[in-house]
């Protein structure tokens, strides 16, 4: 693909940037959306896509909790991701022919748990558990944060879903919560990182927040040259900046 090549300290924020592969300016999203109710049986079913990733998050309920849970009056939020063999540009090999699940889908599918559960107050949920299968169709970078973006939407969805039928009398969901990379490439920081980008960066940050403004996780690691406190300020405006918008595009689609 493209090759990216940023000069430092040349662009400034709200300033197109030639010298990303996409055109975009240095705090500008990928084109993003939700595509809801893109399956028929899971009561949450969403299609993200942020440029040219797109994840399938579907939520499925459970009328059980796992068995340290049981008794407890509290319900359980849970994920699982994986990337399909066709997501990526040579062939990723299945789990199951594999025979176990791989690190890295480990710590992003309990990162996706973790980020969900964070906005979930377990109480109201009762004691039944929230399964978010989150499955890479196609992978362009930041495929994580964007799962948990889509992720969210689907839950809530399912929650709606109980809400209507009436098996739970208020809704679990406290905030919204939404995730996005950002990095430093040849010292320039850039919001959203597609695969180019994301290969060729100093710095590599996914960040997690909620509606309000907290940080559920930040994940950020000097792969070339090591990161100043400035820069590391720096990548979380921009990280805040672009999680505000997701958030804003959730409450869209979800009101839609």
């Amino acid at each position: 693909g493209p090759t990216t090549s940023c000069e430092p300290g040349r662009h400034h924020v709200n300033q197109p940037s030639t010298a990303r592969s996409d055109g975009r300016a240095i705090d500008e999203l990928r084109p993003a959306s939700f595509e809801r109710d893109f399956t028929v049986f899971a009561p949450g079913s969403v299609l993200v896509s942020m440029g040219r990733t797109r994840v399938l998050c579907t939520a499925s309920v459970d009328d059980r909790v796992p068995p340290w849970m049981r008794g407890s009056g509290k319900g359980w939020v849970t994920a699982e991701y994986g990337m399909l063999p066709g997501s990526t540009d040579t062939r990723k090999q299945r789990d199951s022919s594999r025979g176990k699940v791989d690190g890295r889908s480990t710590e992003i599918q309990r990162l996706i748990g973790r980020s969900l559960r964070s906005v979930v107050g377990l109480g109201a949920l009762g004691e039944r558990s929230v399964w978010v299968d989150c499955d890479v169709l196609q992978a362009d970078g930041g495929t994580r944060t964007a799962a948990i973006t889509g992720a969210f939407v689907a839950a809530q969805d399912a929650v709606n879903k109980l809400l209507s039928e009436g098996k739970i009398s208020t809704s679990p969901i406290k905030d919204p919560v939404a995730a996005i990379s950002v990095g430093i490439v040849q010292g320039t920081p850039l919001l959203d990182l597609e695969y180019t980008e994301d290969s060729a960066c100093d710095t590599d940050m996914n960040v997690v927040m909620t509606g309000a403004g907290h940080f559920v996780e930040v994940q950020g690691t000097a792969e070339g040259t090591p990161f100043t406190r400035g820069q590391m300020d720096r990548l979380l405006a921009l990280a805040e900046k672009g999680i505000r918008e997701l958030i804003d595009l959730q409450r869209q689609a979800l009101a839609s």
